[in-house]
């Protein structure tokens, strides 16, 4: 692998001309902060323990700030980009800016929550700084839709961070805790500043790291049966399961079978459960003709 040149990393000033030149304002409604800061950005790609033999897959590249620092690191780059004019100019910034691994970069112009398959090779790794405003749903979509993703690594604002790492009997502890934990075991991977953004945003960011289980999850119920009731659990979270999953069983006394079936008490809460139970609960759901709507990934709630 060829040695990039020194000053192949956007800073502050080139983020700013490149924007200026592009005419580009960043958008509160696609939750767009650029990251302006190279340290930032070899720093996340050093977190995201990426190796030279990666595929990387990264979402919301932006201008291109951390897509140049994983060019560095992995043998590919793949982006996508829904934003017209960015998904436009980000060919021309790596071409100019890093030359010898311009043929190692792929953009797919792109709603990331609609993308099913990837130019190249299949990913190895997800490394992103997610629009805040689509972060969880995006990032289950991408695990559920490419297992070849060993590892994740993504920036989410920290209130996000703190939900999807957090454990249960946890107060932040939710759906987007459980369905990440489905795929990946999960955990916090660091704090980052609001001055490195362009603009800076008014909230904190987070780094989380998501390793996908070596072994997935053993039951005979699907994805869909268990995110379902997890969704069905948390909707009314402050009641007892035995009512929170009445609608989901189809009465109060069918839930309590259920969850008896599953050894996991009527009167407890969502929020004390594994997601190991949650799927004994769809499993043992499924087993008395429980038959529970599949949940919208993209309502998912953050």
């Amino acid at each position: 692998m060829s040695s990039p040149t020194p000053d192949a990393l956007l800073g502050p000033a080139d983020i700013r001309e490149l924007a200026g030149a592009l005419g580009v304002r960043p958008t509160k409604q696609r939750g767009q902060n650029f990251v302006i800061d190279a340290n930032t950005v070899r720093r996340i790609v050093r977190t995201a323990g990426v190796r030279p033999d990666d595929v990387v897959v990264e979402v919301g590249p932006g201008l291109g700030s951390l897509t140049l620092a994983l060019l560095e690191a992995a043998d590919r780059v793949t982006a996508v980009e829904i934003d017209d004019v960015l998904a436009a100019a980000l060919p021309a910034t790596i071409a100019a800016r890093m030359p010898e691994r311009a043929e190692r970069f792929a953009l797919v112009h792109s709603d990331a929550m609609h993308v099913t398959e990837l130019p190249g090779p299949p990913p190895t790794a997800l490394v992103a700084n997610l629009p805040y405003n689509v972060a969880v749903p995006v990032l289950l979509h991408m695990l559920d839709t490419f297992p070849s993703i060993e590892r994740t690594l993504v920036m989410v604002q920290a209130e996000v961070a703190d939900r999807l790492a957090a454990g249960p009997g946890s107060k932040v502890y939710g759906v987007p805790s459980v369905k990440a934990n489905w795929y990946a075991e999960v955990k916090r991977a660091g704090a980052i500043g609001r001055n490195v953004f362009w603009p800076a945003p008014n909230v904190d960011s987070g780094l989380v790291s998501l390793v996908r289980r070596a072994e997935p999850i053993r039951t005979t119920a699907s994805r869909q049966e268990v995110f379902a009731v997890v969704d069905a659990a948390f909707a009314q979270r402050r009641k007892t399961l035995r009512a929170a999953l009445a609608g989901w069983a189809g009465s109060a006394a069918a839930a309590e079978a259920a969850l008896v079936a599953a050894g996991v008490s009527p009167q407890a809460r969502g929020e004390a459960l594994t997601v190991e139970e949650f799927a004994r609960i769809a499993e043992a759901g499924s087993s008395r003709g429980t038959a529970p709507a599949p949940p919208n990934e993209e309502s998912v709630q953050q």
